[in-house]
C-alpha cells in the first residue's frame, strides 16, 4: 500500500517507523520550515506541493492509496488543501492529531482565539514573558512594551518585540529545566499553542508550580477540516489504514 503522510511531527514519525517496518511504501512529506528536521523512516520529500491542485495531480502521479495529515495541530493551509485535494481524487484521508492539554488544579490558563488576542492579554498578566509559540507570527507581539524570551527551533524574522532575548532549543524539556530557565528570567507569564503532546509539556507544569499565568492559543480543528476523519493515535491511524484502499469510504 503507497501511504503518503504529512509529517514533521513525532506522531507522524511513529507512524512512518511502523508502515516501513510492515513493508508499507510510504512517502513522509515534510513542509522544510525546519533548518534539521528530524528525519523518519521510508521515503521523505521536502517543500510544497504547489497548493491543492499541485496536491492531486501528485496523489494520482505516484498512485498514493491513502493519506494520512499528521502534520502540527497549527499547520493550518495543508489541512485545507489535503482535504480538497482528497475529495478531488477520491484518496482516502485521515487526520491524526494527537489531544489537547488539559487545564489542571492550580493553573490560571487564560484561552486565545490566536496570536493577536494572546497579546492583547498580555499587559495585564505580565511584564516579562516567556513566548513558546513559534518562530512564526511573532509579529503579533512586535507592538507591545514587554520583555520576551523567544524560544523556537530557528531563529526567528522581524518583526519582533523591541526588547527580546531569543533562545534557540528542541524538546523535549524536563520540568526542573523549564522551572530553572523562568526562575532565571524572572518570568511572569507563559504563552504557548495548545499543540498537546508530552515534548514541550513539562512548561506547563512549571508554570504551575510556580504560581504564573499561562496565555494558550487554542486549535482551529473543528472549523479546518469538518469533512475529515480524525484519529489521536497512530495505532487508531495503523487500524484505519488496514481496512481502506483508494476508492473505498474512508
Amino acid at each position: 500500500m503507497r501511504v503518503l503522510i504529512l509529517g514533521g511531527t513525532g506522531e507522524a514519525r511513529e507512524l512512518a517507523k511502523e508502515l516501513v517496518a510492515r513493508g508499507e511504501h510510504v512517502v513522509s512529506s515534510l513542509a522544510g520550515r525546519v533548518a534539521r528536521p528530524k528525519l523518519p523512516d521510508g521515503e521523505v520529500r521536502v517543500g510544497g506541493f504547489g497548493g491543492p491542485e499541485g496536491l492531486a495531480r501528485w496523489l494520482t502521479e505516484n498512485d498514493v492509496e491513502a493519506v494520512i495529515d499528521a502534520t502540527h495541530p497549527f499547520a493550518e493551509r495543508i489541512g485545507a488543501n489535503a482535504a480538497t485535494a482528497a475529495r478531488e481524487t477520491n484518496t482516502p484521508l485521515l487526520r491524526l492529531a494527537r489531544p489537547g492539554w488539559t487545564e489542571e488544579p492550580g493553573d490560571d490558563w487564560h484561552w486565545a482565539d490566536d496570536l493577536e488576542h494572546a497579546a492583547s492579554l498580555l499587559p495585564k498578566l505580565g511584564a516579562r514573558v516567556f513566548l513558546t509559540s513559534g518562530r512564526q507570527g511573532l509579529a503579533a507581539f512586535a507592538g507591545l512594551d514587554l520583555w520576551f524570551l523567544i524560544r523556537c527551533v530557528d531563529p526567528p524574522e522581524a518583526p519582533l518585540p523591541r526588547r527580546h532575548e531569543v533562545l534557540l532549543d528542541r524538546g523535549p524539556y524536563t520540568v526542573e529545566r523549564e522551572r530553572a530557565l523562568m526562575r532565571r528570567h524572572g518570568i511572569e507569564v507563559l504563552v504557548t499553542k495548545d499543540s498537546g503532546g508530552a515534548m514541550t509539556a513539562a512548561k506547563l507544569t512549571a508554570a504551575r508550580e510556580l504560581g504564573l499565568p499561562v496565555v494558550v492559543v487554542r486549535r482551529l480543528e473543528g472549523r479546518r477540516r469538518p469533512e475529515t476523519g480524525s484519529v489521536t493515535t497512530v495505532q487508531d491511524a495503523l487500524t484505519w489504514l488496514s481496512g481502506t484502499r483508494k476508492g473505498s469510504p474512508a
